[in-house]
């Protein structure tokens, strides 16, 4: 079982409250090959929301100021609890975000410049065995 980010499915859960819809990813969902995850709203966050971005020193702040670290630490946890729950072994998650990003994640600064680290789920899949891949 493969694990993505709702938003690539084309759930409208983005900060935003778009989606980022990719054909490929709401082929697996729709073939029961893949179970839709959105750590935000899973930790709490509404839709849509001020977007965040994850602080040089891990925290995560959304563009307001406030500290939003709690939610996202609770919807990696919960990620990672439907993960086991199903099984996944691979995840494809949502390029750059605070939570999903996997290798490239925005610097903190909302200036649109990305730096190298893992979103928050992210690490901690990849940190209990789980493959995790970046999609766009």
């Amino acid at each position: 079982m493969i694990a993505v980010s709702a938003c690539l499915a084309g759930y409208r859960c983005r900060y935003d409250g778009g989606t980022k819809e990719n054909a490929e990813i709401v082929g697996l969902v729709k073939s029961g090959q893949a179970v839709p995850v959105c750590p935000e709203v899973m930790g709490g966050m509404s839709t849509p929301r001020p977007p965040s971005e994850q602080q040089p020193d891990g925290s995560v702040k959304n563009i307001l100021g406030e500290d939003v670290t709690g939610f996202f630490e609770r919807g990696a946890q919960e990620t990672l609890r439907i993960c086991k729950l199903y099984g996944v072994t691979r995840a494809l998650l949502k390029s750059r975000s605070p939570s999903c990003g996997c290798g490239r994640v925005y610097d903190g600064t909302f200036s649109g410049r990305t730096h190298a680290g893992n979103g928050l789920t992210a690490a901690l899949l990849l940190a209990n065995g789980i493959a995790v891949e970046a999609v766009d």
